[in-house]
């Protein structure tokens, strides 16, 4: 990238879920593979990117051992802040966003205000500084990317007794994917709306489940799809680990 091309770009990465489809003691991020804990891959991809600043959002008591044993232990010299998450991931991604912004801070720090921002859960640890590189342009030119890819099965609409009920039509599914990436002001002008009106959304049964949504919820900005990876799926269940592995073993990461 020319230094004229350049743009103030910072990631959440997000590392404060319990995992407990996993089924383990330790949450999922920090489970190890091949010798290192989850989260490591992904900030190691991000580190890797053009990507200028990222800031890891952690469990309050997980914040010191992420700081020493992956921070440190690793050199991942982006990462700028561990923070303490909240109650849900969306809750965690305000935190994130907010501890971005230098109101009230007297900008003390160049990493405060970037123009860019990319959220991404730390349990998808095959991104790469490609696909993050790839979403970054693409959103220069339009302020909400999300990655994904297309849907590869049919798709079924249950009813309550677990009845098809329809069959949307698959060419126009996409499963979506993080990094999510958004003109920063935008998204947390969006996330300060979602948490001031949390309480009114959920007694109308919204649940945020993205940060696309969250950006369709609170703007008038339409969200770019931008094409990932089939490898980036997110790790969830026991067999999930076990198929990580073995990506791992074959690619040599």
């Amino acid at each position: 990238m020319n230094q004229e091309d350049t743009v103030k770009t910072a990631a959440i990465v997000l590392a404060a879920g319990t995992g407990k489809r996993m089924h383990a003691d330790v949450a999922k991020q920090f489970l190890e593979i091949a010798g290192k804990p989850v989260v490591y891959y992904a900030l190691k991809a991000f580190e890797d990117s053009s990507v200028t600043d990222v800031i890891l959002v952690t469990g309050e008591d997980d914040i010191a051992y992420c700081r020493e044993q992956i921070v440190e232990r690793y050199g991942f010299s982006k990462v700028r802040a561990v923070v303490a998450g909240g109650a849900q991931r969306y809750h965690s991604v305000a935190k994130g966003l907010e501890a971005l912004s230098g109101e009230g801070a007297g900008k003390t720090y160049d990493w405060y205000d970037p123009e860019i921002v990319m959220i991404h859960d730390g349990a998808r640890l095959f991104v790469t500084p490609a696909l993050i590189d790839d979403l970054l342009e693409k959103t220069k030119k339009h302020p909400a990317c999300v990655t994904g890819t297309p849907v590869k099965d049919t798709i079924k609409i249950a009813d309550e007794r677990m009845f098809c009920a329809g069959t949307p039509d698959r060419s126009t599914l996409w499963s979506v994917q993080t990094p999510q990436s958004f003109a920063y002001p935008l998204i947390l002008s969006a996330y300060r709306k979602l948490i001031a009106g949390e309480e009114e959304l959920l007694a109308k049964g919204v649940h945020v489940t993205d940060d696309a949504m969250v950006a369709e919820l609170m703007t008038d900005t339409k969200v770019q799809i931008v094409m990932g990876s089939y490898l980036n799926t997110k790790l969830t269940t026991p067999e999930d680990l076990l198929l990580a592995e073995r990506i791992l073993e074959i690619t040599g990461e």
